[in-house]
């Protein structure tokens, strides 16, 4: 009768394996195919950021370093007076967005505003301005959204990967001490509720995360959710891979209930490993590995650093909670060095897989000092330097079969290792909101190799100057002129000197050549970084000429 009982058990628990596993698919399906990529960074716009043109565009193009897609309602255009220029949904491809601007708008500055969601799931957002004509007092977005998410949003997104992180350690842990350390005669109650304990904040946290990357995203606070912002999130890789999380989450709820009981047959050892496997993927391609320059080496050793974190983290849990309490000498002497060489090969593939990481998502050294990713990086290895110290302890104290016969020093020194490692999981889950060290630095030179422009009043013009790249070498130089009522103003004579008198450089001509009536272009090679003096004459009849002066910072 028990074999008659045990049976059908087991093909109800596999049938609800097979259950869990068409979610999964189910969720693979529904997510849309996009290559891989990087956090996005604004690269250029046309027309371009502070810059006259004599026209209104009929379209604003934006083009960023990786594809983009759509965060709804939150790519605006508005018009010197305040009102909407852009028309119609904006275009996505790849990425290039194209918005769509009112042919009837006026003269004057127009103030474009964007948030817009990179392929790592990260909100990227800005704005910049243009002017038609010649500018105006810029306008104000009452519409807009700050570049930055929701504080209470951010944080909470931070906690919530901290509690997943937990979970997996709560849940990890006991399943593979029970399967396979855990002595017969101790009672199994107490890791069998720390491990649906795990399992259930994993669940808690992935829903979670699914309902604040809606706020997170879009920009707006805690509870400022729609239907279509979940839509949004859904149909994202972010969204797809923590449906497949949840899909075998419930998959292996079915097989974790026998094994914590009693041992487990070996064949539901294996499809249990195979989802746990898969589970542990979701985690790197909902996130920065997935959006890397190498996203298949980026994924599997960001999987193989999480799971080394689990297994370690996790066994160490064990071991201070029960075993180094309730086992005795003859099972710690068979446990101990077992566990010993797990550690061992943990801490080797976190060492691993977190250096191949850290080369790829850090790129430089300069990026490793001078970024909010390099820094919380160092501090993470530091603080796994110390824990690397107190392990080796433990280890030789394992060695010389000394902590089988007094567990109370190998115990304290596994509380040290877990506070601190603690701290380390703080820092992975802060690491995970934070844009790559490669990007940062990227979008750093992006800003700093910009565009200097400025607008100078003399008594007879408004002269709008635009140097381009306000960096040492070669530079271009755009004039335009215009009169008092911003209407341009025909110049006969155009000349122009920089001079650098920290450095002892003398003003040197700047060669200009007249492009229209108004706009004069001119090139010039700057040689060294400094406080360059732009002076610029422009005479606008035979006898009215007018002079202005400019500062322009050179990196």
């Amino acid at each position: 009768m028990a074999g008659m009982t045990v049976a059908p058990r087991r093909w109800l628990a596999r049938l609800a394996v097979a259950a869990g596993l068409l979610v999964t698919v189910g969720a693979l399906l529904i997510a849309p195919a996009t290559s891989a990529s990087a956090h996005a960074v604004l690269q250029s716009s046309s027309p371009a950021a502070s810059s006259v043109v004599p026209s209104g565009p009929s379209e604003v193009v934006l083009t960023f370093s990786e594809s983009v897609r759509k965060v709804p309602g939150k790519i605006r255009i508005i018009a010197p007076d305040g009102s909407r220029a852009d028309r119609g949904e904006p275009a996505f491809d790849n990425t290039v967005v194209t918005i769509p601007v009112s042919p009837d708008a006026g003269r004057g500055t127009y103030l474009v505003s964007f948030r817009v969601i990179s392929a790592d799931s990260h909100p990227v957002s800005g704005a910049f301005t243009y002017s038609v004509g010649a500018p105006s007092t810029p306008p104000a977005d009452s519409g807009g959204d700050d570049s930055r998410a929701d504080p209470v949003v951010s944080t909470a997104v931070k906690v919530a990967r901290f509690l997943g992180y937990a979970g997996l350690v709560l849940l990890v842990g006991p399943v593979l001490v029970l399967a396979a350390l855990w002595p017969q005669r101790l009672s199994r109650r107490g890791p069998t509720r720390l491990a649906w304990a795990g399992l259930g904040l994993v669940t808690v946290a992935t829903l979670a995360d699914l309902w604040l990357q809606v706020p997170y995203t879009g920009g707006g606070g805690l509870f400022e959710v729609s239907g279509e912002g979940f839509g949004t999130v859904f149909g994202s890789p972010f969204g797809a891979a923590h449906l497949v999380r949840l899909g075998l989450l419930a998959a292996s709820v079915f097989l974790l209930r026998p094994m914590l009981a009693r041992p487990a047959g070996r064949t539901d050892a294996i499809i249990l490993a195979v989802l746990g496997v898969a589970a542990l993927l979701t985690w790197p391609l909902a996130g920065h590995p997935a959006a890397s320059p190498a996203p298949a080496v980026s994924v599997v050793v960001d999987a193989v650093h999480l799971g080394s974190m689990a297994v370690w983290l996790g066994g160490l849990l064990m071991l201070a909670v029960f075993l180094l309490r309730q086992a005795d000498e003859r099972e710690l002497s068979a446990i101990l060095p077992i566990w010993s060489r797990w550690a061992a090969l943990a801490v080797s593939a976190l060492l691993l897989g977190g250096t191949v990481q850290a080369l790829i998502e850090v790129a430089t050294p300069q990026a490793l000092v001078s970024t909010t990713y390099g820094q919380l990086l160092l501090a993470k290895i530091a603080l796994f330097a110390v824990v690397i110290g107190v392990a080796a302890y433990s280890r030789q104290l394992v060695r010389s079969r000394v902590a089988a016969q007094r567990p109370v020093p190998v115990r304290r020194a596994v509380w040290v290792e877990l506070a601190v490692t603690a701290v380390v999981l703080g820092l992975s889950a802060t690491l995970v909101q934070t844009p790559p060290a490669r990007t940062a630095s990227a979008e750093s030179s992006d800003v700093s190799a910009g565009l200097f422009s400025t607008s100078l009043t003399s008594t007879l013009y408004t002269m709008q100057v635009e140097l381009s790249p306000a960096e040492r070498g070669n530079n271009s130089i755009h004039l335009y002129a215009y009169s008092k009522d911003n209407l341009p103003l025909p110049v006969k004579e155009w000349r122009a000197t920089v001079a650098l008198p920290s450095a002892g450089i003398e003003p040197i001509d700047v060669p200009l050549l007249p492009l229209t009536d108004n706009h004069a272009y001119g090139d010039i090679s700057l040689p060294a970084a400094g406080e360059w003096q732009l002076k610029i004459t422009a005479r606008t009849t035979d006898i009215d000429q007018a002079t202005v002066t400019a500062t322009v910072p050179i990196r």
